[in-house]
């Protein structure tokens, strides 16, 4: 099981190995949090949000749910994970570029996906 602080230490990684231009107005940066989040959609406490990208009163940063990962990627190997959270860092990254783009193709396309899964959800019920 990944530590909250390899997690930490993964996604420093992840940073390090990108383009510093992505980052661009992303003035809170990228913060590990250690709880696990669910989607509001959620029928059964069963989706979990692993990263958000936020604009608030703090600016523009991204979250990352340690907790969440945990529940989701726990069992994997360490490899395994990295990847999981550069796939999660490179989706938020890309909402942040989008935003500042003016563009909302990840938007739609997460709520496709959340859609989709309610609708497996009612199918099974």
């Amino acid at each position: 099981m990944l530590t909250f602080e390899e997690c930490g230490e993964m996604l420093d990684d992840i940073v390090d190995e990108m383009p510093r231009d992505l980052f661009r107005e992303l003035n809170g940066g990228i913060i590990l949090l250690p709880q696990s989040k669910i989607h509001p959609a959620a029928v059964d406490n069963d989706l979990y949000i692993l990263g958000e990208y936020r604009r608030d009163s703090l600016g523009k940063y991204i979250a990352i749910f340690y907790g969440s990962i945990a529940k989701i990627y726990g069992n994997n190997s360490e490899y395994n994970i990295k990847q999981h959270l550069r796939r999660i860092v490179h989706h938020e990254i890309r909402h942040h570029n989008e935003y500042l783009a003016g563009c909302d193709d990840l938007v739609i396309y997460d709520k496709q996906q959340i859609d989709s899964y309610l609708e497996r959800k009612k199918q099974e019920n």
